[in-house]
């Protein structure tokens, strides 16, 4: 079953954020738009470079209202010490998730049974807590948090162009359709 246009499940989860430790819930993510990304763990090769990217692209996020939140299956005390640590993961203005117990991982199926491990999982959630977009692939090939912000962009005008859709490599200010018979097998 999709999880598309479900609500996040309950959940706790200690983060390291602004050089302290934080609670985050799925209250916490309500309110405002929030972008989740999923990855394996903390101190690998390919992680640090992911974390860098959303760094890079961080404040585009917030210009669209939008808050980030990496989550690996360590620990938040395992989070301070690679903010500390990491020249790539120490640009890192966005809260550090823990989720060592995989409740997360879990709730939104990206967790490696047999590793104890999250897959690269990225989910846009709605300021309504419902995940609007959602993409998981292997450890193996990282994200380009560019083409994560075109979806966030996609998924705001759509919610607030209700009837419009946005079409394939749709970008902020390009033309939308509006779905209608007249338009079945004209495209």
């Amino acid at each position: 079953m999709s999880l598309i246009n479900t609500e996040i499940q309950p959940f706790k989860a200690q983060a390291f954020h602004d050089g302290k430790f934080v609670e985050i819930t799925q209250e916490t993510l309500k309110g405002k738009w929030s972008v989740i990304v999923f990855m394996p763990a903390a101190f690998t090769f390919n992680c640090p470079t992911e974390v860098e990217d959303a760094a890079d692209n961080y404040a585009e996020f917030q210009k669209m209202g939008a808050e980030v939140y990496i989550v690996t299956t360590d620990t938040h005390f395992s989070h301070k010490v690679w903010h500390e640590t990491s020249p790539a993961v120490g640009k890192a203005k966005f809260p550090l998730v823990g989720d060592p117990t995989h409740q997360l991982t879990r709730a939104f199926g990206v967790h490696i049974d047999e590793e104890g491990l999250a897959l690269r999982g990225t989910f846009i959630i709605n300021p309504k807590g419902v995940i609007k977009t959602l993409e998981i692939h292997d450890n193996a090939i990282a994200r380009d948090m560019k083409e994560t912000v075109r979806k966030l962009k996609a998924a705001q005008y759509v919610a607030a162009h209700p009837g419009q859709v946005c079409p394939a490599k749709w970008k902020e200010g390009e033309k939308t359709l509006a779905p209608s018979l007249d338009l079945v097998g004209k495209i």
